[in-house]
């Protein structure tokens, strides 16, 4: 079931009004509708692939008890266990083929010829967000940060709570399991800021990356009809519609489950925003990059083990990150792209230089000096996304190519306005709200503050239905998926 469709529509109200005044006297009861919902929601979308989710749930559930176990061996030997399963989980249905063909390649290389046996079944959605949500949890038993959960209904709450299910964020069992198994009563103002965070986010994915996935394909799909101008264009849009698509996504997500009395972790934290690599990354996907630190980068050794041992690590966590996202090199070519961007700042001690403050922390405009960071790392990000969206390395390259043999051809080109200019009709309007909103990705507080509080009242109304006009009516012809389903 998609966010932007009219069955969720439904659903949601429908599940919200059953939560809160039928179900709402048993703190069981509601989970259990939490959790039927949750599988319902996913079976709308792939029924065949639910028992999966649940083969999944019930081997983490059942690893967690012996990994608790006070015999180190035994508890290791589980631990392993639930990794090679979940692994394997994802070997299978994500990398099976991709190793397969690699494999063909390499003996026809030797000469000698094979016919590898390829699956034909599609990605199950979101096996790469639960199958991460269970290992953190074995891990983190294993590790004495979290205790076995005795209630399985509790736990495969956690596993498949139906916002973040099939696109994340990837939960920590010590953040959710307690809002999972404590009493939660209705709060007026975190329902309201839920409603704010889904109407922000559906305005995000549905009139801003909808409206540019065409102009990206159109760009990306033809490229070689297209002057060097244009493809940067395409580019720089492409690095919006899956910023929208994804953040949108995440703040349906954090806003749903505010109507339910559940806080998620946050996702984004305006990440063009950032004036650096590794700023970059501590606000992109935060989930995914967090969840990567403490169960890859942090265990390998981290940085304390010097210099040569951090850079090794830092390719590690990398690569692996981009092979997360896909079975396929340009995933993992980009994934080694932000890896030397990341490289220099972490060889100069410079990689943890922004942790709290934000850009133009004090003031209303950023300085000459911040403006020129952040367009520097937002064109680092920008070069790598073509990798990203590119069908394959090949595209990715010829795409490059293309731009750079135009733009030595033609400079003249860059006086005249490209195709796609149109995407920032829509990117625009975007980094000024974002801009107003950079200290706090949750609160959606205008900037209004010094107007009368009925100046205040009337502004905020007129932005809202402003937003939720322009999604009406952008909803009329569009129902596209995430982007991030197919990972």
């Amino acid at each position: 079931m998609l966010f932007n469709s009219f069955e969720f529509l439904l659903f949601l109200p429908v599940v919200f009004c059953l939560y809160w005044f039928v179900f709402n006297r048993s703190l069981r009861w509601q989970n259990v509708l939490i959790l039927f919902a949750s599988y319902f929601f996913y079976g709308w979308w792939s029924y065949q692939f639910l028992g999966l989710l649940v083969l999944s749930t019930v081997l983490d559930y059942t690893y967690g008890f012996w990994v608790a176990s006070p015999n180190r061996k035994k508890a290791k030997l589980f631990l392993w266990l639930s990794i090679i399963n979940n692994l394997g989980i994802l070997g299978v249905f994500k990398y099976y083929n991709f190793f397969a063909l690699q494999f063909q390649q390499g003996f026809e290389l030797l000469g000698i010829h094979t016919n590898p046996y390829l699956l034909s079944v599609a990605l199950p959605i979101g096996i790469s967000f639960y199958t991460f949500h269970g290992m953190s949890y074995v891990f983190d038993i294993y590790r004495g940060h979290q205790k076995p959960v005795s209630n399985f209904i509790d736990y495969a709450v956690f596993v498949s709570f139906f916002p973040l299910l099939v696109a994340g964020p990837i939960e920590r069992a010590n953040h959710l399991l307690p809002q999972v198994q404590r009493p939660r009563t209705f709060r007026y103002l975190q329902g309201v800021e839920g409603c704010r965070l889904i109407l922000w986010g559906m305005f995000k994915k549905v009139v801003i990356a909808d409206n540019l996935a065409g102009i990206v394909d159109e760009l990306f799909n033809n490229y070689m009809h297209y002057n060097a101008f244009s493809l940067i264009v395409g580019a720089i849009a492409f690095s919006f519609q899956i910023y929208c698509d994804f953040s949108g996504y995440s703040d349906i997500a954090l806003g749903t489950a505010k109507l339910f009395g559940f806080e998620l972790l946050s996702n984004f934290r305006f990440p063009y925003f950032s004036r650096d690599m590794a700023e970059f990354w501590r606000r992109w996907h935060i989930s995914l990059s967090s969840w990567f630190r403490d169960y890859l980068y942090i265990p390998l050794g981290g940085s304390k083990q010097g210099k040569g041992k951090a850079v090794r690590n830092t390719f590690i966590i990398f690569l692996v990150s981009g092979f997360w996202h896909g079975a396929s090199w340009n995933f993992i070519a980009w994934g080694f792209i932000h890896a030397c961007c990341f490289l220099p700042l972490l060889l100069m001690d410079r990689n943890r230089k922004h942790l709290t403050d934000v850009v133009a922390q004090y003031g209303i405009f950023p300085s000459a000096k911040e403006i020129w960071q952040m367009a520097a790392t937002f064109a680092l990000a920008t070069f790598a996304w073509i990798f990203f969206r590119a069908e394959g390395m090949p595209h990715a390259l010829g795409y490059i190519k293309q731009i750079a043999v135009d733009a030595a051809q033609h400079p003249a080109q860059f006086l005249h306005l490209p195709s796609g200019k149109m995407a920032f009709v829509y990117i625009l309007p975007l980094l000024v709200m974002d801009w107003y909103l950079r200290r706090s990705e949750r609160s959606l507080r205008l900037p209004f503050g010094n107007m009368s509080p009925a100046f205040v009242r009337v502004s905020h109304a007129a932005v809202y239905w402003a937003l939720l006009l322009a999604l009406v009516w952008n909803l009329s012809y569009s129902e596209n998926t995430f982007i991030y389903f197919q990972f």
